[in-house]
C-alpha cells in the first residue's frame, strides 16, 4: 500500500536527496550529482528562486521503505509573466507505475487546494535548472546539468493523464581542428560589416560583465515559451555558479558600438569524471575528481543568447565561429549545445548547418487539474 506524505524534517529531506542514488545504482549512463549541490538547490536560504516560489516535496512510502519522490512546484513570478494558472511538477523519481500515479495525484491535489487548474513538469525546479523528461537517447550520459531517466517514466507520466506540451532539444557537435570553413566567412563578413567585436569573460571584472550578460539574458529569451526572466538575485547566484566552473576561455559577449548585444558559455562536462563519486567529493571522491579532470574532452554550449534587434547580422555565426576555435584550442573533441525548444527554428537549423546532430530529446508534460 503506497502512501505519499509530505516531507517532515531535515531526515525525510535527506531520504528525498539521496533515492536517486540508490535508484539509478545499476544505470551506467546515469552520473551522480554532487550532494551538496542537491541540498543548496532545495535551500530556500541559499537558492533566490524561492523569493518568489514555494516548493512542497513528497515522499511515496511503503511501509518504512521509500519508493517515490516528486515536489509540487508553485512559481509566482511564471504567473505574472505568462498568466498561467498552473504549478509544476520536479524532482520526479518512482520505482513503478503505481507509486508514480500516487505521486502525481499528491501534487495534483495540492495544486488544486492552490486554486490552479493545471500541472506542468518536469521542471527541477525550473526551467533554468533541470528541465524535462528524457524520452529520446538513452544511450549515453548526460552533459553536465542535464537530466537523465529511465525509457519507463514517459509511459508512467503518459498513463496517469499527461500530455506532451513542448520538446527540447540536445544537440551533438564533433569539435573539429578548425571551425566550418563557411562558419568563418559568415563571421568574418558580420565583423567586418557590423564592426562586431569578441571579449572573453575577465574574473577581475566579472560582477561589471554579469550586469550586462543579465540584461542580454533577460531579452533574448524573454518572448521564448515558458521563459521567465530571473531576478538579479537569482541571475548572480546562477553566475557564482557557472563561474566556480566555467573556463572564462569559453564565456564570450560579443560588443556593437561598445555595446553587449550577445554572450555564451560553454561548460567543461564535468559529468565525465563524477561516476564513481556516488555525489560525494570527501573522502575518496574529490582525489578521483582531481586525478580524472584531464580526461575532460566535452564542452556543453550551455548558454548562447543574441538580443532581437542584431538578429539576422551575422552575430549567431560569429559567436559560435569564437567557441569553436576556442574548444579546438583547448583540446576538446565533442560538444552539446543543450537544450534549444523544438520551434526555435533559428537555432536548431544553425545547429543542423553546422555539423550538430539532434540526438537527445526531453518533454515537458502537462495535465489538467481543476
Amino acid at each position: 500500500m503506497i502512501e505519499v506524505r509530505p516531507v517532515s524534517g531535515r531526515g525525510e529531506l535527506r531520504r528525498f536527496i539521496n533515492l536517486p542514488y540508490r535508484l539509478y545504482a545499476g544505470d551506467p549512463n546515469w552520473v551522480p550529482p554532487l550532494r551538496m549541490t542537491e541540498w543548496d538547490r532545495l535551500n530556500p536560504r541559499k537558492n533566490p528562486f524561492f523569493e518568489h516560489a514555494e516548493l512542497q516535496p513528497f515522499l511515496a512510502w511503503d511501509g518504512g521503505r521509500v519508493r517515490g519522490r516528486i515536489a509540487g512546484i508553485d512559481d509566482r513570478l511564471h504567473h505574472a509573466t505568462h498568466r498561467e494558472n498552473l504549478s509544476m511538477f520536479g524532482f520526479f523519481e518512482a520505482d513503478g507505475p503505481d507509486t508514480a500515479q500516487a505521486l502525481l495525484a499528491a501534487v495534483e491535489g495540492w495544486a488544486r487546494a492552490r486554486g490552479r487548474d493545471a500541472v506542468r513538469g518536469p521542471l527541477s525546479p525550473s526551467l533554468h535548472d533541470l528541465a524535462g523528461l528524457l524520452v529520446e537517447g538513452f544511450d549515453s550520459p548526460p552533459f553536465l546539468m542535464m537530466p537523465h531517466n529511465p525509457p519507463a517514466y514517459a509511459g508512467f507520466i503518459e498513463g496517469a493523464g499527461y500530455a506532451k506540451v513542448k520538446d527540447l532539444y540536445a544537440w551533438i557537435f564533433e569539435v573539429p581542428r578548425e571551425a566550418p570553413p563557411v562558419l568563418e566567412r559568415v563571421a568574418a563578413y558580420a565583423q567586418r560589416r557590423h564592426g562586431i567585436e569578441v571579449r572573453q569573460l575577465d574574473r577581475a571584472h566579472f560582477a561589471e560583465q554579469i550586469v550586462g550578460f543579465h540584461t542580454v539574458y533577460s531579452r533574448a529569451w524573454e518572448d521564448n515559451w515558458g521563459f521567465v526572466a530571473p531576478t538579479e538575485r537569482e541571475f548572480e547566484h546562477m553566475a557564482k555558479d557557472l563561474n566556480q566552473i566555467a573556463d572564462p576561455r569559453l564565456a564570450v559577449s560579443v560588443l556593437m558600438k561598445g555595446e553587449v548585444v550577445a554572450f555564451a558559455v560553454a561548460l567543461p562536462d564535468l559529468n565525465q569524471v563524477l561516476p564513481g563519486t556516488n555525489g560525494r567529493l570527501f573522502p575518496l571522491g574529490l582525489y578521483r575528481f582531481l586525478t580524472r579532470s584531464r580526461r575532460i574532452d566535452q564542452i556543453r554550449l550551455a548558454l548562447l543568447g543574441v538580443v532581437p534587434e542584431v538578429r539576422g547580422k551575422g552575430v549567431y555565426g560569429v559567436v559560435l565561429a569564437e567557441m569553436f576555435r576556442r574548444a579546438a584550442t583547448l583540446g576538446f573533441k565533442h560538444g552539446e549545445a543543450s537544450w534549444v525548444l523544438e520551434n526555435n527554428h533559428e537555432i536548431n537549423g544553425v545547429c543542423q548547418q553546422f555539423g550538430g546532430r539532434q540526438y537527445k530529446t526531453y518533454r515537458l508534460y502537462q495535465k489538467a487539474c481543476a
